[in-house]
C-alpha cells in the first residue's frame, strides 16, 4: 500500500474533495499522533513530528493508496499556544467533525501513563453525541514495564467501558506493539464505508 502527504488544511474550504473514507487522528499535544501515524505506515517522516507539544496548526491529510485517507487532527489541551490559535483550531477541528460527511472513524489517543482527562472523556462523549465511530488508542506503551502497562491498561479500560467506550489498544510507535490490531479496525471502518 502507498502512503503519501496530501495536503494541510486551515481553513474548511482548503479540505480534499471528500471523495473517499476518512480516520481522523485526535489526541491532546504530546501524546504522539504523528509518531503513531509514522509507525502505522511504516514511514519516520510521512507525519512531521516535534518535541515541542502543539506543532500541528492545521488539520494534515495523508493518501492511503486510493482507498482512503488519513487525518491528524491538532491536539488540544496544551496551555503554552496562544488562545487566539486555540480557538480557532477549535473552529476548525470541530468543522471537520460535524461536516466531513466522508469522516468513518476518530482514532482517539490517550497516553498509557496519564488516566483520561476530563478534555479527553469530553471528546470522546462529544463524538459518540455526533454518532462518529471511535478506536481509542493507549500510546507509549514501551514507557511502562509490562506489568504497569497491563495494569494501566487495565485501569483505563475499566474507566472508559464505565462510560460505555471500547478497550483501548495498547500501542508503541518505538516497538511496533498493536500496530496490526489498529490497522485492522482501520481497515474493518474503512472498508465498510
Amino acid at each position: 500500500m502507498e502512503f503519501s502527504f496530501l495536503k494541510s488544511a486551515v481553513r474548511p474550504e482548503q479540505f480534499p474533495p471528500p471523495d473517499r473514507p476518512e480516520v481522523a487522528f485526535a489526541g491532546r499535544s504530546n501524546v504522539g499522533k504523528s509518531s503513531l501515524i509514522n509507525r502505522l505506515v511504516n514511514s519516520p517522516k510521512l507525519a512531521r513530528t516535534s518535541s515541542r507539544p502543539g506543532r500541528t496548526r492545521a488539520i494534515n491529510f495523508f493518501s492511503v493508496g486510493k482507498a482512503f485517507c488519513l487525518t491528524d487532527l491538532p491536539g488540544y489541551g496544551y496551555a503554552e499556544v496562544p488562545l487566539k490559535v486555540r480557538r480557532n483550531w477549535k473552529v476548525l477541528v470541530e468543522s471537520y467533525l460535524k461536516k466531513r460527511l466522508n469522516l468513518k472513524s476518530v482514532v482517539v489517543i490517550l497516553d498509557i501513563r496519564r488516566n483520561p482527562g476530563q478534555g479527553d472523556l469530553d471528546l470522546l462523549h462529544w463524538l459518540r453525541a455526533f454518532e462518529l465511530k471511535t478506536i481509542i488508542v493507549l500510546t507509549k506503551a514501551d514507557k511502562l514495564s509490562k506489568i504497569k502497562a497491563k495494569r494501566q491498561l487495565d485501569l483505563i479500560s475499566t474507566q472508559l467501558t464505565k462510560e460505555g467506550f471500547a478497550k483501548p489498544i495498547l500501542f508503541s510507535a518505538k516497538t511496533g506493539q498493536g500496530r496490526q490490531e489498529l490497522w485492522n479496525a482501520i481497515e474493518e471502518i474503512a472498508e465498510s464505508a
